[in-house]
């Protein structure tokens, strides 16, 4: 039960966190967004926990990895199955199908690394210890 608590606290805090770079990034986002926000802070908080023993860029590779692949399946289902254009990257460079591009990838390396910290597992010297009770 703690294990389900610790991911929901995890869920909302991705929701709210991503929720708000897009409001400050774009001026504004959409609830889909606070879905894929809690759902990739999920997957980068497991990802984290299993693998402490690569190096912080190689987190933040991974972070970017896993970002950007739920971006891709998001866009693909609300942009271009449910036609609701919520974003389009089409205008950008090296962009796939408008749902993702390699600038946004880069900088979701970047915005991993700290969020690579912050879910450090415990015994580390950091990472979010009110969420990480023993179970």
């Amino acid at each position: 039960m703690q294990k389900l608590k610790r991911y929901a606290a995890v869920y909302t805090v991705g929701a709210i966190g991503y929720s708000c770079i897009e409001i400050v990034w774009r001026g504004f986002t959409h609830w889909s967004m606070s879905l894929t926000g809690g759902l990739c802070f999920s997957l980068l908080y497991g990802v984290n926990q299993r693998l402490r023993d690569i190096g912080f860029l190689m987190r933040g590779l991974a972070g970017s990895a896993i970002v950007t692949s739920v971006e891709f399946t998001v866009g693909c289902i609300v942009n271009l199955i449910l036609g609701w254009h919520v974003w389009d990257y089409s205008d950008q460079k090296f962009h796939l199908l408008g749902q993702i591009c390699l600038p946004y990838s880069i900088l979701w390396f970047f915005l991993c690394l700290p969020i690579g910290v912050l879910c450090s597992p415990p015994g580390e010297p950091r990472g979010i210890r009110r969420l990480h009770r023993s179970e």
